[in-house]
This record gives C-alpha cells, sequence and structure tokens, in this order.
C-alpha cells in the first residue's frame, strides 16, 4: 500500500473556531423519563440533551463524570429554520 488516506469533513469557516463559555448539563425532571421499577440488569444510561449543538458537545467534552463514558453521538440537525445552512 503506498499510501493512507483519510476522509475529512471540509465546510466554510471550519477553522474559525468560536469562543464558548462552559455549560452544565442539568437534568429537567419534567422531560426525563424514569422506569417505575427496576429490575437488576436493567441499564439507564441514555440522555438526551436538547439545545444547541455546539454548546452541548462542549458541554460533555467538560463534564468529568461521562469522560470516557460516550458511545455514541446522534445530531440532529435544524432543518427548515430558515436561517441554517446558509453556505
Amino acid at each position: 500500500m503506498a499510501g493512507k488516506t483519510k476522509l475529512e469533513l471540509t465546510w466554510i469557516g471550519k477553522d474559525i473556531r468560536p469562543r464558548l463559555e462552559p455549560r452544565i448539563l442539568i437534568e429537567d425532571p419534567e422531560f426525563s423519563h424514569h422506569a417505575e421499577t427496576r429490575r437488576e440488569g436493567d441499564i439507564f444510561d441514555n440522555v438526551l440533551i436538547h439545545g444547541d449543538n455546539l454548546l452541548a458537545l462542549k458541554a460533555l467534552e467538560t463534564d468529568p463524570s461521562v469522560r470516557g463514558k460516550i458511545k455514541c453521538i446522534f445530531i440532529d440537525p435544524p432543518y427548515n429554520t430558515g436561517s441554517a445552512f446558509e453556505h
């Protein structure tokens, strides 16, 4: 094999990083769902975060309680907002 190639996402302004204030994730019990009863072996390790994608990712990045525990992140992009994806 002559050389390895790498796939990369590229977009306008990718190298311009916004300065963000650190955020703390706080659970809102009104929107949380907890099982009425728990059995041995049940796993309750999923989190749904509603808000700005970049701020949520930064909060996860700086939260020591989740460091090394995240297996998958699904981001639902803001379609049909009129201001999204201007490029």
